[in-house]
């Protein structure tokens, strides 16, 4: 396990290199959540290159049309903005009506946005932990919000497929879940941010692979990956003497958004679903908990149990 994890951290190089390997997007939609910055400004900036028509979905307009200019200054392709703040399942629910009142079809989604190690005190606009109530409901709300898009999505490719790419962490392997953590209280006290972050990154995990069992029958396929140790302001909360004597071990960002685009876009990666790929784009087993067929029916009935008044 030791030589899998080193080689997640000190990847080989990778056989998937996006311009020479991504496919024409050409009528394909697609959306990045956190595509305002780091991996997913990255990603977003790929795909435009390849022609797919790109929803950056963020929660600042103002940092999402920043991005947006800069993307065109870069491949003179304009993505399109998409007001999305996961931590409200309420402004989650409206962004995804949104989305569906100008498209009758969404073919990717790449579930990118995330926080972390973000302070205790930081709940959700419904009053959970914001690392769960973000990185793991919020993406799973807007993900299911959107399967009518995705079926659509899926009715009207070629290859019969929609994709939706979940970016966890090899942060997942840490972790399990603690039900009693999602709001605050005394056991979600008793965790530190960095162990809120990793469940959050297992729930990610856990989530994808339900929702591949429960929709793959309809074309949805549905994958889970570690993007690797990357530069990005993701890290922002991590004490900077940590960041400085760590950064040997980090790559650029262009690195982080290769294992996303792969699994996103290749061919090759429509053969998987609930699978788990980690950088340079390969897919391997997970290395932490495997009981994720016992977790996923749990983790996919309490969110449906969220998500209840707040649908309209």
């Amino acid at each position: 396990m030791i030589l899998e994890l080193l080689s997640e951290v000190f990847p080989p190089k990778s056989h998937f290199e996006p311009q020479r390997d991504m496919p024409d997007l050409t009528g394909k939609v697609v959306i990045v959540t956190g595509g305002n910055n780091g991996i997913g400004k990255e990603t977003v900036k790929e795909l435009l290159k390849k022609n797919a028509k790109v929803y950056l979905a963020a929660r600042s307009k103002e940092r999402g049309e920043a991005a947006i200019k800069e993307l065109y200054a870069a491949t003179g392709k304009t993505a399109q903005f998409l007001e999305l703040d996961l931590a409200s399942l309420d402004k989650t629910t409206a962004s995804a009506k949104e989305f569906m009142g100008k498209e009758s079809a969404l073919h990717i989604l790449f579930n990118n946005a995330g926080v972390m190690k973000t302070p205790i005190e930081d709940l959700t606009a419904d009053g959970y932990d914001l690392q769960w109530g973000t990185n793991t409901l919020g993406h799973a709300h807007f993900t299911l919000c959107l399967i009518p898009a995705l079926v659509a999505g899926a009715g009207t490719s070629p290859d019969g497929k929609a994709r939706v790419i979940n970016v966890s962490s090899d942060a997942a392997y840490g972790s399990g879940i603690n039900w009693e953590t999602f709001r605050d209280g005394p056991e979600r006290r008793k965790l530190s941010p960095l162990s809120l972050y990793f469940q959050s990154k297992f729930g990610n995990y856990v989530f994808s692979c339900e929702l591949a069992r429960r929709y793959g029958d309809q074309g949805i396929i549905s994958n889970a990956l570690s993007p690797g140790h990357i530069i990005t302001d993701l890290q922002r909360n991590i004490p900077r003497i940590i960041l400085t004597l760590t950064n040997w071990t980090r790559h650029p960002v262009d690195k982080g958004a290769l294992t996303q685009l792969w699994a996103g876009t290749s061919p090759e990666t429509l053969k998987f679903n609930g699978k788990w790929f980690v950088p340079w784009a390969r897919e391997r087993i997970f290395l932490g908990q495997t009981n994720e067929a016992e977790l996923g029916p749990k983790l996919w009935n309490w969110v449906e149990e969220q998500r209840k008044g707040h649908l309209a």
